[in-house]
């Protein structure tokens, strides 16, 4: 085994055995999950509140440890340029989630999905999707703390009657790591799913997470299928100072059945942090005419403008 294939364990810092699943499957893979349609015993057991909807957690199971007297520096300084997923982590950096559970937090805005079943625009239905990108990358705002690695087969399952879907994921291969994703509307509406293969990096000051994989959304009324990849997660001054997180890159939402595009640039803050949070972009038919400006912050909101307003304020702007 050469020092690329090396992989250790967080809990025992051994070298793991490799993994049969292969991240190319796992888009496939993610697409075939199936979920059951009845819970019995177990949704006794949990309790329902007057309205039939079953009650859920509104807190993490357990607190973080502090960071106030550990040396990160200690760790991290033999690190530097390397992926974190090969390197025996301390307890210290993780909150008490596993990343399975932290990837269905992408469905905390679940009803973007539905306003864009009953738009009957496909430039409207466009809009409502890029909103709910941009709200699964939001769920990241002032998370600092690093989700545990599944075990090799982990699953998680997740019911929400409230905001209308059922959820599963799956620890699909273990080096590299990669977790497959699959959601469905109860009113069978919508099919939402996918594969992430996350690439940490050390760079000295910050820890940068590139988080590979398609993520594919089905509105199965329209027989639409959209697809794009998360942008790039940053965060800043682990070694000393305040922790604070930005997104950067490109992400390109594409209608499959219009041809219709969706290109949104999460912009990197800058020297003076004028472009902190900020997220610009358009939407294109398939003959690349833009047919809206699409603007904001991934923390806040975005809004949606004719491209000619939106090129006349920025010229007043100027």
């Amino acid at each position: 085994m050469n020092s690329e294939e090396e992989f250790y364990d967080a809990e025992t810092g051994l070298d793991s055995d490799n993994s049969s699943g292969e991240y190319t499957d796992t888009n496939q893979r993610s697409s075939q999950m199936t979920l059951p349609n009845q819970h019995t015993s177990a949704d006794v057991e949990r309790g329902v509140q007057e309205n039939g909807v079953k009650k859920h957690r509104t807190t993490l199971p357990a607190p973080m440890f502090p960071r106030n007297n550990f040396s990160i520096w200690s760790i991290l300084k033999k690190c530097i340029g390397l992926e974190l997923s090969k390197i025996t982590m301390p307890i210290v950096f993780n909150e008490p989630l596993s990343f399975l559970q932290r990837i269905t937090e992408f469905m905390e805005h679940t009803y973007m999905i539905n306003k864009a079943c009953t738009q009957t625009d496909p430039i409207l239905r466009m809009q409502c999707v890029a909103a709910f990108a941009v709200s699964a990358v939001a769920s990241q705002w002032e998370r600092t703390g690093k989700p545990f690695n599944p075990l090799l087969g982990e699953t998680f399952e997740l019911v929400r009657e409230d905001l209308g879907f059922q959820f599963i994921s799956e620890q699909v291969s273990h080096h590299p790591p990669v977790s497959a994703f699959h959601a469905e509307g109860l009113n069978k509406d919508f099919v939402f799913h996918g594969s992430i293969y996350p690439k940490l990096k050390f760079w000295g000051k910050s820890v940068e997470a590139e988080p590979r994989g398609t993520i594919t959304l089905e509105l199965l009324k329209h027989k639409e299928a959209y697809t794009w990849t998360n942008p790039t997660c940053c965060v800043h001054n682990v070694i000393i100072g305040k922790l604070w997180i930005e997104q950067y890159g490109t992400v390109e939402i594409m209608n499959h059945s219009t041809g219709d595009k969706c290109v949104l640039n999460f912009k990197p803050c800058g020297l003076f942090g004028k472009e902190l949070h900020r997220v610009e972009g358009y939407i294109q038919d398939k003959n690349k005419k833009k047919l809206c400006m699409i603007y904001g912050k991934w923390t806040e909101c975005l809004w949606s403008v004719d491209p000619a307003t939106y090129e006349s304020f920025k010229k007043k702007k100027k």
